[in-house]
């Protein structure tokens, strides 16, 4: 049996107790920093695994980390578990049919992230012990993915300090190394403060912070015409100073997140869309306080790492769908477009297949062409450390993200199948890297190379702190 077939059988043996463990956060979805469940679901694994655990990772009281092995090189494999607002969705239906009205739910898989993610890792921990090899295997429990970006302030306190190589995934329609590109982002929070008066019979000793917001938004959406084509503003109001028509509104919060290839171009649009809310409050004679509260890095990649995990892939296949995971996939692609599916395969650099519900193949190493990305706290790591992340296949093609179809498929037979698959890939490379220092040395050295006249500088700026909620209790410095 060779290292690869090796590491496979350790993860099958593990798998179902990891399957019972991707459901129960499902059936616990919880929001950025939030997470209380679900980290403890997580740290509790981690201790069954015999894992040497630690809670409250960076000050974050929903982060974990656990480390098995001595000595040797350290390779870290990443998960997340945080939920998405507005998504609750009942398992195994292909209607939208909530379990709770205005719910959480995992809308973006990250009960199978974190589970597939803690899966490899144990998998590498018995491999690691197994053979007597030098070398350490830490899991990182990272809460708050979505929008709180959380891998960023474990970054600017040093977690990853020692670490060698970072490795991670994400569910997906297709599984594959894609082209590692992600949009480096800001979310800041803009309070308008004006004057309240009457309406009616006062007006003019009103100074309103709605109408600020609301001159901001034309400002920013005059400067989209000015803007990089690889740029994103996205915004939302989330205090519009009352309900009442007749009162001046004396505060407004807006709540803006901003987006482009790269840190300098990103940082660049922050100033600029600062001056536009800057001018709002100036027409308004109101006052505005911008605060960045998150921010993510883009993506920097490896060509060694993911020519590394890109063999693993090959070496193992595609996921293997039955004809039942088929059957339900067919069901949730009734509820889509086909705008929605060619979308899928387009992200993807692949020609569409609308009868094939389910992947059935692994994508070209560097697939898409980068013009179809998000952003991702993942990427402030690889700034800090050589990383890799693929993509496994785990719903409908054609799924949206973020949305109450990819709820419905959390818990079915395919996102087992398609979580197993990942950690069986994430778990190879580890393996591969641990038996051959050549592979690390090369994934420095690539680093280094990309790296070179680069400097980093963190997006969450130093004196920010996280959007910890008030009944959590602070972890321990």
């Amino acid at each position: 049996m060779n290292n690869g077939e090796a590491i496979w059988s350790h993860v099958e043996a593990l798998s179902e107790d990891f399957f019972g463990l991707a459901d129960r956060i499902w059936g616990m979805p919880e929001l950025n920093f939030h997470e209380t469940r679900s980290a403890a679901e997580h740290l509790a694994m981690l201790e069954r695994q015999g894992f040497r655990t630690q809670s409250g990772v960076a000050g974050l009281p929903t982060a974990v980390m656990g480390e098995a092995g001595d000595g040797g090189p350290v390779i870290a494999i990443l998960g997340e578990y945080d939920a998405l607002p507005g998504l609750s969705q009942q398992a195994g239906v292909a209607e939208e049919r909530p379990v709770e009205a205005n719910g959480a739910g995992h809308g973006c898989g990250h009960n199978l992230l974190g589970s597939a993610s803690l899966l490899a890792a144990a998998a590498v921990k018995d491999w690691l012990a197994e053979r007597g090899i030098a070398g350490r295997v830490r899991y990182y429990g990272c809460p708050a993915e979505e929008g709180g970006s959380a891998k960023g302030f474990m970054v600017r306190e040093g977690v990853f300090d020692d670490v060698d190589i970072a490795i991670s995934w994400h569910p997906a329609p297709f599984a594959g190394v894609n082209k590692p590109i992600s949009l480096a982002c800001n979310e800041i929070v803009f309070t308008f403060t004006g004057r309240a008066s009457h309406a009616a019979a006062s007006p003019e000793l009103g100074r309103s912070a709605l109408d600020a917001v609301e001159l901001m938004s034309v400002g920013v959406n005059y400067m989209r015409e000015h803007m990089p084509s690889t740029a994103r503003v996205h915004y939302a109001v989330i205090d519009t100073g009352g309900v009442a028509p007749n009162v001046v509104q004396p505060k407004a919060v807006v709540r803006y997140l901003v987006r482009d290839r790269e840190l300098p171009a990103m940082q660049a649009l922050v100033k600029r869309v600062e001056k536009i809310a800057e001018g709002a409050a100036l027409m308004t004679e109101t006052k505005v306080e911008g605060k960045i509260v998150s921010g993510d890095a883009n993506l920097i990649g490896n060509d060694p790492l993911e020519a590394l995990m890109h063999r693993q892939l090959e070496r193992l296949g595609p996921p293997q769908f039955d004809e039942a995971d088929r059957a339900f996939a067919r069901e949730i692609q009734k509820t889509l477009s086909r705008e929605d599916i060619e979308a899928a395969y387009a992200r993807f650099g692949l020609t569409p297949q609308l009868d094939v519900p389910l992947c059935d193949t692994i994508t070209p190493l560097g697939a898409g062409d980068g013009t179809h990305v998000g952003s991702t706290d993942v990427g402030t790591v690889s700034w800090v450390v050589p990383t890799v992340q693929m993509r496994g296949a785990t719903y409908a093609i054609g799924t949206p993200g973020h949305s109450w179809q990819l709820v419905a498929q959390g818990k079915m037979p395919a996102a087992h199948r398609g979580m197993e698959h990942a950690a069986k890939v994430m778990a190879a490379t580890a393996t591969a890297l641990f038996s051959d220092p050549a592979e690390i040395a090369a994934a420095k050295a690539d680093f280094a190379k990309r790296r070179a006249g680069r400097p980093f500088v963190n997006p969450i700026p130093d004196d920010t702190q996280p959007e910890l909620p008030a009944e959590l209790p602070q972890a321990a410095e």
